[in-house]
């Protein structure tokens, strides 16, 4: 680019957002939980408990206890992945001790098994 020359337009990302990994942790899982939410409401629906799908389509407004069912259901699954993802991130990567944790010695037993030998 030359001293009097202005430059070209700047492009802006829409999504420029997802190349934060932690926003793209967050958006991923919360898929992963909508996803999960839909299918919970769809067997909801098939399995018919209670009758719940012949009272949500004998309403006036269908579409409205079906969203409001489906929208819970994402809160709830979503942030639940969501949390979980959180909370794995500081686990190591190669942790592979698996099972319950050491037995403490604590000094007293030690002192006392000294004294007998």
């Amino acid at each position: 680019m030359k001293m009097n020359q202005t430059p070209g337009p700047v492009r802006r990302h829409v999504f420029g957002f997802f190349r934060v990994p932690l926003f793209r942790l967050l958006a991923i899982n919360l898929a992963a939980g909508a996803a999960i939410a839909a299918l919970l409401v769809g067997g909801l629906l098939a399995l018919n408990p209670g009758g719940l799908r012949h009272l949500i389509f004998a309403d006036a407004s269908p579409g409205t206890a079906l969203g409001l069912l489906l929208f819970g259901f994402v809160v709830t699954f979503g942030s639940a992945a969501m949390g979980t993802a959180i909370m794995a991130m500081g686990r190591a990567a190669d942790d592979t001790r698996r099972g319950p944790p050491a037995p403490v010695v604590r000094p007293e037993h030690a002192l006392a098994r000294a004294r007998r030998g």
